[in-house]
């Protein structure tokens, strides 16, 4: 089982700290804060939905429920990959809504202090389309720590699945 492998690092600061989830989209490491992650899932099937926008790359039956799903790739700017094993589904509760992030794998949790955590500079923030919160080094790996807010964008979900938005 070491594919699925938790790997913890502590932080030597002594500040507040948060544990994230980190994932990988297109070689990149991302983070998210494991508060907002229900759970982390293979993926089998999504079901294309007609006339969603271009990064949404459907809905899946997860749980229980209908959730849409996100291909961060797509919604990053980068061209779609085929599915395999290591793709993941991170179910997210954006504001009371599930929503599924695909990223090309997740499989590691990292507790950082808040310290740790960089503003990204403002000509990326720009270019990512506000989609980050913060940067934090580990390691020498750089690791973008995502806005689920920004990312999700609850006006085109709201659009997917039928629900308003307030």
């Amino acid at each position: 089982m070491s594919e699925e492998a938790v790997v913890t690092r502590d932080s030597t600061a002594t500040d507040a700290r948060q544990t994230y989830i980190l994932f990988t989209v297109a070689g990149t490491s991302y983070a998210v804060p494991s508060r907002h992650v229900l759970h982390i899932e293979m993926i089998e099937h999504v079901t294309p939905v007609p006339n969603a926008p271009p990064f949404v790359e459907g809905v899946v039956f997860s749980r229980g429920q209908v959730v849409p799903v996100i291909n961060l790739r797509t919604r990053f700017g980068f061209d779609r990959a085929e599915l395999d094993l290591r793709t993941r589904l991170l179910i997210v509760d954006n504001g009371g809504r599930r929503v599924g992030l695909m990223a090309d794998n997740a499989r590691e949790f990292i507790t950082l202090s808040d310290a740790s955590i960089h503003p990204p500079n403002e000509a990326i923030g720009g270019l990512s389309g506000n989609y980050l919160e913060g940067i934090a080094t580990i390691n020498e790996r750089i690791v973008l720590i995502l806005d689920i807010n920004e990312v999700v964008e609850t006006a085109a979900i709201a659009a997917v699945t039928g629900t308003e938005t307030h």
